[in-house]
Parts: structure tokens; sequence; C-alpha cells
């Protein structure tokens, strides 16, 4: 996260038994914090492409939100580096270690801790961190999963409907719309028996999100793409959505939308141009080695990064246009950032700013 020059990311080491906020000059990449944030006794296990400083923070002026999912959330003062307030009660057992991102509305910072054991929304009191309210995920649906399906990775999305707001979070068996100020559902779809990574993302009207997976008739597993209106209450499913799209399991991509169209890579590594208002494919490009960040639009341009550290540029347009390559060192596992004209890109061996000179 960046905010008046400042660049803000967690890392952890569990040889050192360390998590850790740092915070970088936006312009030269001097440190200017290196802030051990918790300890833990117990580093817990974690899935292999996961790791323990996953959740993105959130940044405000003059304060700086960490999230390390069931080790610890803190408030850190952005200026000083010091400790404002942290939460070590909130608990999970994650099983493949944290994932969802942190977000930040009005007076409340919102948590995700969604488990085997616990599946929870949290909204607490940004500056003090207290719990201004928490919302289960309904039981009548989440029972019925196995428990290793329960657990989610996802951040949610503000968004303001009809005059509202609405935060719209996808867990592991349904979409759920919520009041951001009480918790409270408003409509929720119901679709899946496992794990979602991906966010639901906005645009021309209209929210799409990847489902967690089903099983066919055939006994095959499938997930699928859908686009739904954001404009009801109540089960939506059979109203509101508006066009789906089947897609393979394990989605970590988010999409990206742009001049009406849909931009995204499944977990198959195929690149798809959709068209958002009705979710015909304009065109599909299958992509080379992994991609597990999410593609970035900007100036024109979709940008797609693998895990071999190769980014591809394509012109934004009806057909797949291939502009440019680049190849930076080490893999890249997070979704770059863009900042006042240039790319931050975090690999596993360096954070990069890159610009056009």
């Amino acid at each position: 996260m960046v905010l008046d020059q400042q660049v803000w990311l967690t890392t952890a080491s569990r040889e050192k038994q360390e998590m850790r906020a740092l915070c970088l000059d936006l312009n030269t990449g001097r440190e200017i914090h290196n802030l051990l944030v918790f300890s833990p006794d117990t580093f817990f296990r974690i899935h292999a492409i996961n790791s323990y400083a996953t959740p993105t923070p959130a940044l405000e002026e003059g304060f700086v939100y960490v999230h390390f999912g069931r080790y610890g959330t803190a408030c850190l003062n952005s200026r000083t580096g010091d400790k404002v307030w942290e939460r070590t009660d909130l608990t999970c057992e994650h099983i493949q270690g944290p994932g969802s991102s942190l977000l930040i509305y009005k007076d409340k910072l919102i948590v995700h801790l969604e488990g085997t054991d616990v599946q929870w929304i949290l909204a607490l009191d940004k500056r003090t961190g207290k719990t201004l309210w928490r919302t289960e995920r309904p039981r009548e649906i989440w029972d019925r999963m196995p428990e290793i399906g329960k657990k989610a990775y996802i951040t949610p999305i503000i968004l303001q409907v009809a005059g509202r707001d609405l935060m719209i979070s996808n867990g592991s068996a349904a979409c759920i719309a919520y009041d951001p100020e009480t918790g409270k559902e408003v409509w929720r779809i119901i679709q899946g028996d496992d794990s979602t990574i991906s966010m639901p993302v906005e645009g021309d009207g209209m929210v799409f999100f990847y489902t967690s997976f089903v099983t066919g008739a055939d006994g095959r597993k499938y997930a699928e793409l859908f686009a739904v209106d954001p404009d009801g209450r109540g089960d939506i499913g059979d109203s509101h959505i508006l066009w789906r799209m089947k897609a393979p399991v394990l989605q970590l991509s988010t999409p990206v939308v742009a001049d009406g169209y849909l931009y995204t890579i499944d977990s198959k590594g195929v690149f798809h141009r959709i068209r958002s208002r009705n979710g015909e494919i304009s065109w599909s490009e299958n992509l080379k080695g992994k991609f597990h960040s999410s593609p970035l639009f900007a100036d024109g341009h979709i940008y797609v990064s693998s895990t071999r550290g190769e980014t591809l540029v394509y012109k934004a347009g009806p057909v797949p246009e291939l502009v440019s390559k680049n190849v930076v060192e080490g893999e890249i596992w997070a979704t770059p950032a863009l900042v006042n004209g240039a790319i931050l890109m975090r690999t596993s061996e360096f954070l990069y700013k890159i610009e056009e000179r």
C-alpha cells in the first residue's frame, strides 16, 4: 500500500519467529521503518503457495493497519512506527494460512477470519481496535459443508447501490452483501463447496465474482464466473444473476474491468476478454506459466504477471495484441501496484519500482 510517498508491506520469518511491517520511501526505496509487530511462539502449517504475510496492509493518513491472520492484527503510527493497538485474540484455524486483506470503511476496519472452525467477519474501531460488530457466516449453509471446505481467503469490496453502501464478501459457499455499518446481511447467492480466494470486482453497474467449486452430474468439479445485479434483497440467486460462465476450480486471480470488458486469467492460465454486459467471450489466449497475481489496467493496456517473474503487456482491444514482455528477478505472486505512472512490483527477491524514463 502506498500513501504520502510511503510504501508499506509486511514480511514474516518462521525461522526467526518474526512478523514485521516495512516502510520504504517511494522515490528512493530507502527503508524508513522496519518494525517487529508479532513474535509468535508457534507457526502453524500453510499451503505451499501461501506465506505468513500474505494479507495486504490497509493505509490511511497517519496510520497503517497490518494483519497476519490468527497471529494478530495491529494499528501502527505511520510516521513514528509506534504501535497504537493490537489484537491477538482473534483466532481461527486457517489450515492453509491467512490470505484475506483488511478493508477500511469510515471509522471501521473490516477483518475476515474464515477457517475450518469459525467463519467470522468483524468490524473493529480503527482507532482503538475494539470490536464494533461481528457477523458469522450463515450456519444453515456452512453446517452442511465438509470442514475443510469452510475456509476462505477473499478480500471484500465496498460499493454504493441505490443510495446505500454494500460490502460484497464472497465466502466458500455463498457470496453475501452486508451493510458495512452493522454487519447485517442484505442479499446472498449460494454456490460452492470449498474455499474462495479471488476478490469480487465492480464494473458497469454489476458485480463479478468467481464461485468456489461445485460437482457436476458427471462427477467433475468446476467453478463459475458470475455477473450479478447488486440491487436486490434476500436470496437473489434465481433473479439477479445476469450471466454465468464455467471456469476451472481454485481461482486465485481477480478480474479487472475496463471499457465494458472483463479481463481475467483463469486457474489454467487462459486469458479471456469478456463483454461485461452479456458474458460473450471476445477472445481467449492460452498463456504459458502460472498467473496467481491479478491483471491490471492502465493507459489502455492490460498487465499480467506470472510466477516466473514475467509480465506481459497487452493492448486492451478486440484482438489479443501483445505489446511487450518484461522479466524481473524472482517470482511474482503479489499483484503489482500502479502509482503516479510507475509500477511497484514485489517478487520473491526484490521490490521494484518501474517507470518510463
